[in-house]
């Protein structure tokens, strides 16, 4: 096949052209005026019944799919999974509020009203949201810094000295992590409204990894006091995370034994259950809920021994039973927590963004930004009335809902559900819990961003401007803390996008007759598009800041819902399936019948007189068949040269095909797409990553994609990111775009031909 392509040539003869010249060729359109801005308001407000139902249902997505549950399919995996996820929400939630620092109680509150929220007004099924370990030591930062112990020391009689008045200090402290959760929910909303979801495209893989993996160290150095049974100073601004590790160094002789086994008990055993679900984890139904075993185990020690009594060791203290009634924070306090609050609303939103696409991806569905921004602030909005701390989405809850067979967020809403049930019953019976336990649960749960270290030597190789996007995001936040560094580190990335982007321009390309010129079909009226052929070009790169753009455009020129064409494509598959067996059915029961009947005529000596039958019916049907072959003067040739009863075979295997209503796509697919990347000079990882996709989705689909101009750096780049496979090699790509239009048609010439 490949040496047909290289030996087939062509010869063009046309006139040179200036770009003048071609103008006048093919009469350049004069641009349409703009629509009057009073004109575009006035569309834009005009109400109907259908465009509120689409809205109410864009903006309350529960109600579309909820009435849609599929019980017989969906309510055993969302049982197994909203259960197993609870448990998690337990440990977890109670571990990050020491993050965030507010007495354990509130990370379970954070992990019961944020996810009905979510549960009705979220696009995503499968994310589990809740407590994440980067928002909470985020929040952390905020409120130990607006609520430092300096301004709740008061004078003991016991010591003669002063102390800490804790009860106090939780309580402002949870005002404050109230506060700018119910803020950071007020921007989220805002930004979701106003349709600004497209910011997290400016949140590249490398920026989000490194922010996380600095943010992962300040979790470490922040547990390193309940770890080692020890009381550091707290220190802020730039450079206080180099001040703690310092002290804790100096204070190192001062560690509590008691605390230090326990950390290193808990450990020990957390790492090794972990290591054991992993090993185990295509055998076990769920994952072994080692962290609440340990918690339990922990607390049940604690209580019988009198840990914190006789050795020292800190414990969690008071939980109370029941709910918080709703409290609406100070409005004093936003001005102090505006800059957390924006940087709180960003961060999470990119997290929970990013998962949700990976998932909505791998199972065929969409996601949308602006409608997950809008989720997140109401959870987050009413979370800070109800005294929760800001959320996210979690990776390794979001992983086990969906390994434990979850299919939609009924899923998450079951998962609260648990949490009620400990909130109202559970809670208090691990008042003993040790908090160095808690600490160990945060430190295992860290293992995974912690990893993200090895992304430096994939990132050396395949993009070298990305790794570097990455070291700085993670020295900055690192040095100037979260907050700061998130802002230095956006802006660093955005520094590099000024020299490798322009603002792109998506277009539709037909050939000028007579010519091997292609221009924009939007622009020139004479232009041709090639029957069958779609001819997509962007006038900029393609990379982190627009690949999704880039997909979102080629869906929209070329009309094609790869999302739902995937879906139906599935959906056929399932259905033909279906139909050979219950066809497979039929035939052994057909069978059976035969063998009856077949038995009675050899009872009743009837054999000759079957066959005799047989051969007229044959006969007659062959006849028919003939007759209504003969009304097509195509079809007239082929029935010289095909055998009756070979023309009666096809026939009955024509008779099986069913074409489904509705299951084509509108408008119809075409053949084969090109995608002109002349423009392009580079290619980060995201772009290759793209591209990859791009053909997969649509291969899958049946349309072949092709790629034109390449430049020889873009080639180098594209084998850096090991884009060439067996199956996708560099036979896919064309020195233009005519070379790759006469491939696609020659091809089907050939194929009409044979």
């Amino acid at each position: 096949m490949e040496a047909a392509q290289r030996s087939l040539g062509y010869s063009v003869e046309r006139e040179v052209l200036d770009e003048q010249s071609l103008e006048e060729v093919a009469q350049r359109r004069e641009k349409s005026p703009r629509t009057p801005l009073a004109d575009r308001l006035k569309h834009s407000l005009r109400c109907s019944g259908p465009r509120l139902r689409r809205s109410v249902l864009r903006w309350v997505p529960v109600l579309s799919w909820l009435p849609r549950y599929s019980f017989r399919e969906w309510t055993l995996g969302d049982l197994i999974s909203g259960i197993s996820v609870g448990i998690m929400h337990l440990p977890q939630g109670m571990a990050y509020a020491l993050l965030a620092a507010v007495p354990p109680v509130f990370g379970l509150y954070s992990s019961f009203y944020p996810i009905l929220v979510y549960f009705i007004f979220g696009t995503s099924r499968h994310i589990s949201v809740g407590t994440y370990a980067v928002m909470s030591v985020m929040i952390g930062s905020v409120t130990e810094r607006v609520a430092p112990d300096s301004l709740f020391m008061v004078s003991s009689n016991l010591t003669n000295g002063t102390v800490i008045d804790v009860i106090a200090r939780d309580a402002e402290r949870v005002r404050v992590a109230a506060a700018v959760t119910l803020l950071s929910g007020i921007f989220q909303v805002v930004l979701g409204l106003v349709q600004f979801g497209f910011v997290v495209t400016y949140l590249s893989d490398p920026l989000v990894r490194g922010y996380t993996t600095g943010a992962a160290i300040h979790v470490i150095v922040s547990q390193l006091k309940y770890t080692l049974g020890i009381s550091p100073k707290r220190h802020t601004g730039p450079l206080s995370l180099v001040y703690t590790v310092i002290e804790v160094c100096w204070l190192l002789p001062e560690t509590n034994l008691g605390t230090l086994v326990v950390s290193v008990v808990s450990l020990v055993a957390l790492i090794a259950v972990k290591e054991l679900n992993a090993r185990l984890s295509k055998k076990l139904p769920m994952p072994i809920p080692v962290e609440l075993i340990t918690i339990i185990i922990a607390t049940v020690i604690s209580s019988q021994t009198s840990l914190d009594s006789r050795y020292g060791v800190e414990v969690v203290g008071m939980i109370p039973s029941g709910l918080q009634p709703p409290v609406l924070p100070p409005v004093s306090l936003f001005g102090e927590v505006v800059g957390d609050a924006f940087a709180l609303a960003v961060v999470g939103y990119g997290i929970a963004i990013s998962l949700g696409r990976i998932f909505a991806l791998k199972y065929g569905y969409k996601v949308d930004s602006n409608q997950e921004l809008v989720a997140l602030g109401l959870s987050n909005s009413i979370g800070g009335v109800f005294q929760c701390f800001a959320i996210s989405c979690s990776m390794s809850r979001t992983l086990v809902q969906e390994s434990t067979g979850g299919k939609t967020q009924v899923a998450s809403a079951l998962s609260a559900l648990v949490i009620l049930v400990i909130l109202l019953k559970v809670g208090e019976l691990f008042q003993q819990l040790p908090k160095a336990v808690l600490a160990a649960i945060i430190f295992v749960n860290l293992h995974g961003m912690m990893k993200q270290f090895l992304d430096l030597r994939t990132l050396w190789k395949q993009d070298r401007v990305d790794m570097l996007v990455w070291l700085v995001t993670l020295i900055a936040t690192v040095l100037l803390n979260p907050d700061l560094g998130l802002a230095a580190s956006i802006a660093f990335a955005l520094l590099t996008v000024i020299f490798r982007t322009q603002l792109p321009q998506y277009s539709l390309l037909g050939q000028i007759p007579g010519t091997s010129l292609y221009r924009p079909v939007e622009e020139y009226s004479e232009v041709k598009q090639t029957p069958g052929i779609l001819i997509f070009r962007s006038s900029a790169l393609l990379y982190f800041a627009n690949a999704e753009l880039y997909v979102q455009a080629l869906a929209r020129k070329s009309g094609i819902d790869i999302s739902r064409v995937l879906a139906l494509k599935k959906k056929q598959e399932a259905k033909r399936l279906h139909r050979e067996k219950k066809e497979q059915r039929r035939a052994k029961r057909e069978a059976k019948r035969e063998a009856k009947r077949e038995a009675k005529r050899e009872a009743k000596g009837e054999d000759e007189k079957e066959d005799e039958r047989d051969t007229k019916r044959e006969a007659e049907r062959g006849e028919v068949v003939l007759e209504s072959l003969k009304e097509d003067a195509v079809v007239e040739d082929v029935v010289d040269v095909v055998d009756v009863m070979d023309v009666v075979d096809m026939v009955d295997v024509m008779d099986v095909v069913d074409v489904e209503d509705g299951a084509l796509p509108h408008p119809p697919l075409p053949q084969a797409i090109i995608l002109d990347l002349s423009p392009v000079n580079f290619l980060d990882t995201v772009g290759v990553k793209t591209l990859r996709n791009i053909i997969r989705d649509y291969g899958q689909a049946g349309v072949e994609v092709y790629l034109s101009g390449c430049q020889t750096g873009v080639i180098e780049r594209l084998e850096r990111g090991e884009f060439f496979t067996e199956t996708l090699t560099k036979a896919r790509l064309y020195t233009s775009v005519h070379s790759a239009v006469r491939h696609c048609t020659h091809s089907q010439v050939k194929e009409a031909y044979f």
